[in-house]
């Protein structure tokens, strides 16, 4: 029998079921409640909707995924321990599946803001699977034949489960979403470092002109800042892999079995492809979250990355005629709704959005992180959301920005090479054969009368023809080496 889900309205505020229509009676250890007759969830779930109705925030599906892969693991590990039966444990794993496939997301109604532990949320998939598992046995929803808590959350507490879900759920869209992301801007940005190289361009330090860098150069350093970036969520990963589970609710392990914790974290392990390990201190793994907030550090620094090459593309590519115009930018939209023809760099800020609202987020887990009190963590959830609000962003961000204009733009090689010519940074070779002072001369005299650096030093011969002509090779200067003198800044 497959779980139907509940018909019940919304809450136009916050997208909460209101309970309308058939309901049944539950009773939990504060007394009864009614809660939907069609829903999964059961009483706490329902009171924490009551409790809770502050936003339309809720768990994304990567975390519900997440805690799905813990409680199905939890059973099956329980069972080989002979701590439920067989057919309690296969009923739980496959509600549990249903849970990680999906089929229950609806069952999810609890706000981010809730409870700092995220208890609302854990009885919320105990109950879910409790419900879905005993109608699979023939039981009615909200008989308890299998016990959301003494079944389905046997050898855990919310303390550490909820912390272990962020885990899991973190590294996995890291593995299979962010990191191939990278990858393919990466390449991308590599792949155009290779084919602009032949491509001198000036440069520009302080927004002004500058010696000259070939534009694949450029586009090189562009492709190893997402390079390290990878390195940083790998990192990032590793600090991640150490889970709470096993700890219960305050590190002790207390009403778990000894061999829980190592055999549920090397199924999930093995489910997502992914290196996870019981912490090696249960006490520091529940009192903190310092893995989750170094992981959060290392994508704002991702963010801070992707707003630099983000910024330098739109810059590179504005114009078309009257700004700086080296590059051309692919055109994926009208940019204006009164200028005919108007194109905007419209991808490369969606890019930027994206990276004020991870640097945003970085700053919501930072002090979440600071809610570490005696043996627990208290903004677990709202952590997790913006955590893995983060990773969901930056992966589907990097791999747009590397479809929709990275691996579009071709270069303005005319723009290149005029720019560079009329550059007065083109006196920074002279120096060292002639003198920072009377290269300085020549720049300011170009700049007054409009001339280019080379027909001033050509005029004042203070050089001669071959020498002053292999000194300003423009080429010549996006490479080491040549005359040694002050290169500016």
């Amino acid at each position: 029998m497959k779980p139907t889900r509940s018909a019940q309205p919304m809450n136009n505020r916050t997208g909460v079921r209101i309970p309308q229509g058939p309901t049944r009676m539950e009773r939990d250890t504060m007394g009864e409640l009614a809660v939907p007759a069609e829903a999964y969830y059961g009483v706490q779930t329902a009171r924490a909707i009551e409790n809770f109705p502050i936003s339309a925030l809720r768990f994304p599906r990567s975390f519900i995924r997440a805690m799905g892969l813990i409680k199905r693991a939890a059973a099956a590990a329980n069972h080989s321990l002979g701590l439920i039966d067989k057919a309690q444990a296969e009923a739980i794993k496959q509600a549990a599946t249903e849970v990680i496939e999906g089929g229950l997301d609806a069952e999810f109604p609890v706000d981010i803001f809730q409870t700092g532990s995220g208890t609302s949320s854990n009885m919320n998939a105990n109950e879910v699977i409790s419900n879905r598992a005993t109608e699979l046995l023939g039981g009615a929803r909200g008989s308890k034949l299998v016990h959301p808590n003494d079944h389905v959350n046997l050898g855990q507490s919310s303390n550490d489960v909820i912390p272990t879900a962020i885990h899991v759920a973190a590294v996995e869209m890291m593995e299979r979403q962010l990191i191939p992301a990278l990858i393919r801007l990466r390449k991308a940005l590599a792949r155009k470092a290779k084919e602009f190289d032949p491509i001198v361009k000036i440069g520009r330090t302080h927004l002004q002109d500058a010696t000259p860098v070939r534009l694949g150069q450029e586009f090189g350093g562009y492709a190893r800042q997402i390079e390290l970036g990878i390195e940083r969520i790998r990192h990032a990963q590793a600090a991640l892999s150490e889970v709470a589970l096993g700890g219960t609710a305050v590190g002790t392990g207390l009403n778990a079995h000894p061999d829980f914790a190592s055999r549920v974290i090397a199924m999930i392990a093995k489910e997502i492809g992914c290196k996870l390990k019981e912490a090696k201190n249960h006490f520091e793994a529940q009192s903190t979250q310092d893995s989750v907030v170094e992981a959060s550090g290392e994508l704002r620094t991702l963010a801070v990355s992707l707003m630099k090459i983000a910024n330098d593309i739109r810059w590179l590519g504005s114009g078309p005629r009257c700004g700086l115009g080296e590059l051309h930018l692919p055109e994926t939209q009208p940019g204006s709704s009164i200028m005919p023809g108007k194109v905007n760099p419209v991808i490369a800020e969606s890019v930027t959005m994206v990276c004020a609202q991870v640097i945003g987020n970085d700053a919501t887990v930072t002090v979440g992180g600071q809610a570490g009190n005696f043996e627990l963590l208290v903004m677990l959830p709202v952590m997790a959301y913006n955590l893995l609000q983060s990773i969901e962003l930056l992966a589907t961000a990097s791999d747009n920005f590397a479809a929709r204009c990275i691996e579009g733009i071709q270069a303005n090689e005319k723009r290149c090479r005029e720019s560079i010519e009329q550059s007065l940074a083109m006196c920074t070779a002279l120096a060292p054969e002639i003198g920072y002072d009377a290269a300085a001369q020549i720049s300011k005299e170009a700049y007054k009368t409009g001339k280019t650096v080379r027909e001033v030093a050509r005029r004042k011969r203070v050089l001669k023809e071959q020498r002053l002509k292999a000194l300003l090779n423009p080429w010549r200067m996006t490479e080491p080496g040549g005359p040694v003198g002050s290169a500016g800044g």
